[in-house]
């Protein structure tokens, strides 16, 4: 049986081909290694928080600014805590959000960051 061709590694200017998504020397650069969602921290414990936060602030905080009354469903933290426990606790950097918002603020966020010195 003929085998599959091998395709370009999909890591920007390699010229490689290979069987997988990378080649050999890209592969361990691309490697997905994010903690997942309780080990970053959103346990029980955040979703008895934001639950209670949502109950006190119901309505979508972007949405309000532009006038719209939406039902907020996220708890957004208005400066990325990137794993400082502090800050992912301080509810001064909390905000409601419908997950419309939420998904473009941090897609934003996450195409552009902002870097501060």
């Amino acid at each position: 049986m003929p085998m599959k061709p091998k395709k370009p590694c999909k890591h920007n200017g390699c010229p490689l081909l290979t069987d997988d998504k990378y080649c050999e020397f890209h592969a361990k650069l691309h490697v997905d290694d994010r903690a997942n969602a309780s080990e970053r921290g959103y346990d029980k414990r955040w979703r008895k928080a934001s639950k209670r936060f949502l109950n006190a602030h119901p309505l979508c905080k972007h949405c309000e600014q532009k006038g719209k009354l939406t039902q907020a469903t996220v708890v957004d933290h208005i400066k990325p805590h990137r794993g400082d426990q502090r800050l992912f606790w301080d509810e001064s950097n909390w905000q409601p959000l419908c997950k419309r918002c939420h998904d473009r603020k941090t897609r934003t966020e996450d195409q552009y960051p902002i870097y501060s010195f």
